[in-house]
């Protein structure tokens, strides 16, 4: 019996061993896991394992001046068994470069001319006096053809020839192109500088009813002046008297210093056939923009009035004498949808901000709107001209000028259009004219249209104002109503049609019936 039992124990003591040893350690362990886990910054130095879940992080923005930094992640990847990655997209946009404005002249207007042009840049111009509207449409023109010969316009101010009369004022100065329009934002649209005269040229004396203006561009008498002006209102046929030219707002002192060469041949009309038709193609005044064409063409230069100096043509500075007689196609291009200079030049060319917010304030004022209140786009303006074309009648004026009734109905389709193509329903009609008769204004009111009131508006900014007013208040409604062969109805028109997508009608006049349809 005794010497059976070791055996026995012998056998069992290795499993009692591991058994108890296994116990032992899980024991342990649980004692382990159930104590709470010690602070960060416990001496013992303990950092507990990371609890890692497959999730994406949110997007953390981080900003840091300059430029901003954007992190997107992290977003954490968790690979089996035990690889960690860390992904984070750093992106860090590019600061935006705005283009440095091309240096076109030497620095601040000079005495002289042609001391402030640069060398390398070659220029174009044209003289001012066909009224303001046939101005604008020139001026159009000359910024045109400065884009097809690569040069940069300067652009003359405004003269009154018109303004004078209607304001009732004995003087009336110029006006700046730029404080009629937004220069900058139309050298942004066309993507070409533009300058203005008094940029290049310091002030000496300036246009009003007298004939300076040659004097604001040549104060200094100075033959070494070479500057060309093509008689392009002309187009070949040759003035009785220049100095008689009724574009010329410098009368007899317009050729001081300037030599003019006359375009003698037939190939720059663009009816070459027809000697009565002024118009000529964009593509030949072009042409004699550049040396090849001029050189063939240019003939001995009539001499100047005072100096009766004759001298060549100068390259830097291209000068024509009238561009309102422009044409690509036909005669009279911005009357069509087409016109080059309209689509190229003329829908960039928005009022300055000061007149667009004189036009909103007459617009409260008309509709009996408080200073604050908000313009609203929806109403239609209306525009007769009656005073000069008076002499286009060859009948009594009442019977020549297109009766209300007729404006009438064409303000009806204008509605009829604009609730059908946009679902607006327009109330509200403006009529601006410079007709003077109170019995017809009397008319206009039992119309229900409202009139803008002007009776201060001369004392308080002057001549000009309630022409450039009237003009903004046109070009900001959905629709406009004008008067046939009028320029001013015909650019209010392209304005209205191409920033407002708005309804546009004109009146035919000239005789009884002329607009019926």
């Amino acid at each position: 019996m005794h010497s059976s039992n070791p055996s026995v124990l012998r056998r069992a003591n290795p499993r009692v061993l591991f058994a108890a040893f296994f116990l032992t350690c899980i024991g342990y362990y649980v004692g382990r896991l159930s104590q709470p886990e010690p602070p960060q910054n416990s001496a013992s130095g303990h950092v507990p394992e990371p609890k890692l879940e497959i999730a994406e992080g949110e997007r953390v923005t981080i900003t840091v001046q300059p430029p901003p930094v954007t992190v997107q992640g992290p977003q954490v990847t968790v690979q089996v068994p035990a690889t960690v990655t860390l992904t984070t997209e750093v992106h860090v946009p590019k600061e935006e470069v705005v283009p440095e404005e091309p240096v076109v002249l030497n620095g601040p207007p000079t005495q002289a001319f042609q001391d402030n042009l640069r060398p390398d840049v070659n220029y174009i111009t044209v003289w001012p006096g066909s009224g303001f509207t046939n101005d604008v449409m020139s001026y159009m023109n000359l910024i045109y053809l400065s884009l097809l010969t690569q040069r940069v316009p300067i652009l003359p101010f405004f003269t009154p020839t018109h303004v004078k009369r209607a304001s009732g004022l004995p003087d009336v100065p110029a006006i700046d192109f730029g404080e009629v329009f937004d220069v900058p934002r139309l050298s942004k649209g066309i993507g070409k500088p533009i300058v203005e005269w008094w940029q290049v040229k310091v002030r000496h004396t300036y246009y009003s009813s007298q004939p300076s203006l040659i004097l604001f561009l040549f104060p200094r008498i100075v033959t070494a002046h070479r500057s060309i002006r093509w008689d392009a209102g002309t187009s070949g046929k040759p003035f009785q008297k220049v100095t008689n030219h009724p574009m010329s707002p410098a009368g007899r002192s317009v050729l001081i210093s300037i030599y003019r060469i006359r375009l003698l041949r037939s190939w720059i009309k663009l009816f070459k056939d027809s000697a009565d038709e002024p118009h000529m193609r964009f593509t030949s005044l072009m042409a004699l923009a550049f040396p090849e064409q001029r050189n063939k063409n240019i003939r001995t230069p009539a001499p100047s009035l005072r100096l009766k100096a004759s001298l060549p043509p100068d390259e830097h500075l291209t000068c024509f004498d009238n561009m309102y007689w422009i044409a690509n196609v036909e005669p009279h291009e911005f009357q069509h949808d087409y016109s080059t200079a309209w689509r190229f030049v003329g829908k960039y060319l928005h009022w300055n901000p000061r007149i667009e917010g004189l036009a909103q304030n007459y617009i409260r004022k008309t509709f009996g709107l408080s200073v604050a209140a908000e313009i609203p786009p929806r109403y239609i303006t209306i525009h007769v001209r009656h005073n000069d074309f008076a002499g286009w009648c060859h009948r009594p004026v009442d019977e020549c000028f297109a009766p209300l009734s007729a404006y009438a109905r064409r303000v009806d389709e204008v509605k009829a259009e604009l609730l059908q193509t946009k679902n607006l329903t327009v109330s509200r009609v403006i009529m601006t004219s410079d007709e003077k008769n109170s019995t017809w204004w009397d008319e206009v009111e039992a119309y229900g249209w409202h009139r803008v009131d002007h009776s201060t508006t001369v004392a308080t900014y002057g001549g000009w104002y309630p022409l450039l007013i009237d003009a903004a208040i046109q070009s900001g409604g959905m629709g406009i109503v004008g008067t046939d062969l009028s320029t001013v109805s015909m650019i209010a028109g392209h304005r209205v049609k191409a920033w407002r997508d708005g309804a546009v009608r004109q009146v035919k006049w000239g005789h009884p019936g002329a607009d019926d349809h």
